[in-house]
């Protein structure tokens, strides 16, 4: 395991908003609820948007499947550095480092995650390719170029300063190295904050970012673009079929998720299922490289 978690000691101010996104996110996913809904429901490997390739599809594999498709848009050798900010149950880490023969590095905020991160790592025996750092993407706990590879899956979002967060995955990252993500996003051409407020209640921010602000900073930052695969589609797939598969299980899982929190999560999943509906959202793929 590195021991590096002081290395980095930021300058840059926090915004206000920034500290409130981040305990607002770190209490939710802390919560016995929530954990419990994400390993329940998503499976317990990932927590992110799947690729679904038929109606009803299970939510595990199509997530998984998220997964294999952006790793096959990287040329992943042995021993290559890579960095999940936001990295949940730590799927995608297990993947890329059975698979590639990476190292990777899982930094998330949720130490509740973590922990189950830590004990299914230990139980595929990759405890010597994945290290699990408690940490924040704002201010990521590693020297400057210290990974060929930032990835990170439906996380970004959540953060009160995302310029901030790029900045980071601009200074850990190497030059000629790839940022591959995947996020929520408004659409370009949508104005109207009002009619994102449902979707900004779910998440406990003030806005949503878009393929735009994405393509304009990180250009700023010194990134390429490489691809942008457009599959807002498979937003719409996704929510509606966790917003299924909750409605089929809630009362057997009554035990494990309290009626209150499966209430609000299916009012929530609505939103995002209408907001998709309604040509609100973007999501898909989004690959540079850093210059």
């Amino acid at each position: 395991m590195l021991r590096s978690f002081f290395i980095h000691i930021t300058e840059k101010p926090m915004k206000a908003d920034f500290k409130k996104a981040v305990k607002t996110a770190e209490d939710y996913y802390n919560s016995a609820d929530a954990d419990a809904f994400y390993a329940a429901i998503w499976g317990g490997e990932d927590i992110h948007v799947g690729l679904y390739e038929s109606y009803g599809e299970d939510i595990a594999e199509a997530s998984a499947r998220t997964v294999h498709h952006m790793a096959s848009k990287l040329d992943l050798k042995p021993g290559a550095r890579v960095i999940d900010i936001g990295a949940g149950y730590g799927g995608a880490a297990r993947y890329l480092a059975r698979e590639t023969g990476a190292h990777v590095t899982c930094l998330n905020l949720s130490e509740k995650e973590n922990v189950r991160n830590r004990k299914l790592t230990a139980e595929q025996g990759l405890e010597d390719k994945i290290e699990v750092v408690h940490g924040l993407f704002e201010d990521i706990p590693f020297p400057d170029n210290s990974f060929d590879v930032v990835w990170s899956q439906e996380a970004i979002l959540h953060s009160g300063d995302r310029t901030r967060v790029l900045e980071e995955v601009s200074r850990v990252i190497k030059p000629g190295g790839d940022f591959i993500f995947t996020d929520p996003m408004q659409a370009n051409d949508i104005d109207d904050a009002s009619a994102f407020e449902p979707i900004y209640e779910r998440i406990h921010l003030p806005d949503m970012d878009s393929i735009g602000f994405y393509l304009a900073t990180l250009e700023d930052l010194g990134f390429d673009m490489v691809e942008i695969e457009d599959l807002t589609h498979q937003l719409r797939n996704h929510y509606a079929r966790v917003r299924e598969e909750l409605k089929s299980r809630r009362h057997a899982l009554e035990d494990q998720i309290s009626p209150d929190y499966t209430e609000r999560m299916l009012n929530g999943l609505n939103h995002w299922v209408e907001a998709a509906d309604a040509g609100q959202l973007s999501w898909g793929v989004l690959h540079f490289r850093k210059r």
